[in-house]
């Protein structure tokens, strides 16, 4: 019997912004990060905030539970075994609901205060699903070799795919979900997302950052062993763009009279 005194439950609103964030033993990072991730959106855009946790082996998990009765726009993810960042950027666009994503590092190294200025000028062009905003840390707060072996390898993979991007390493980026959902999958894609969107037809966009010190936890990668990978990668990345051109599709004007 369909009574007609029963209210109604309105839908839950589709948030406008979705945070992905991609964690492997950080759970002295979590609620720190998760508050200034808040802080910075609260009164200002709906959004949820989409941790994904790559096989923790600490007390990550347990606390990304805990958090969630402090944070509702929370929400947490998990892999039983650890895939990598890429895997788990993707699990949090996959499982994200917001048409828009920004992604940052788990370590706190990104600023989440910089996430309104990288939304504005995503917003700001004409067709914001063409185009990757990504953050630019000018003044970065790490070691002499991991500055080094950066610059270096950013100028060879500039050299190579042409992504005109100055810190493609930068975790910080805004993009449509839309527009990664149709990117390639394969590992460390995540340090290729300008090259991959501009192989789509989009634009990238470069805004500086701060980049701050790591003030808990440490690192889960060695400058070696992100030399290697990487030139690896470059190679696979520099024959997708060669060899995996995306046609752009029109509809041509009807001959109808």
């Amino acid at each position: 019997m369909n009574s007609t005194n029963s209210p109604e439950i309105p839908e839950p609103a589709t948030p406008a912004l979705a945070v992905v964030v991609p964690v492997k033993n950080e759970t002295e990072n979590l609620k720190p990060l998760i508050s200034e991730i808040a802080q910075s959106l609260r009164g200002h855009e709906t959004f949820e905030i989409v941790y994904v946790d790559d096989g923790s082996d600490d007390d990550t998990p347990t606390r990304l539970v805990e958090l969630k009765s402090g944070f509702p726009e929370l929400k947490v993810f998990r892999h039983k075994i650890c895939c990598g960042q890429s895997a788990a950027v993707a699990s949090g666009v996959r499982m994200a609901t917001a048409p828009v994503i920004a992604t940052l590092d788990g370590d706190g190294q990104n600023d989440p205060a910089d996430i309104p200025a990288l939304l504005a000028r995503f917003r700001d062009e004409t067709d914001p699903d063409k185009i990757l905003v990504a953050g630019h840390r000018t003044n970065r707060k790490d070691t002499w070799i991991k500055r080094f072996s950066s610059r270096f390898a950013n100028a060879i993979r500039r050299a190579i795919l042409k992504d005109d991007t100055p810190d493609t390493g930068c975790g910080l980026k805004v993009f449509s979900r839309d527009a990664f959902l149709a990117m390639p999958r394969f590992d460390h894609m995540h340090r290729y997302l300008p090259a991959l969107m501009i192989r789509s037809g989009g634009q990238v966009v470069s805004v500086p950052v701060n980049h701050r010190h790591r003030e808990r936890g440490t690192s889960k990668y060695g400058t070696l062993d992100r030399l290697w990978v990487g030139i690896a990668d470059l190679m696979g990345v520099s024959w997708l763009i060669r060899r995996g051109s995306v046609p752009v599709v029109e509809r041509p004007e009807s001959d109808d009279k």
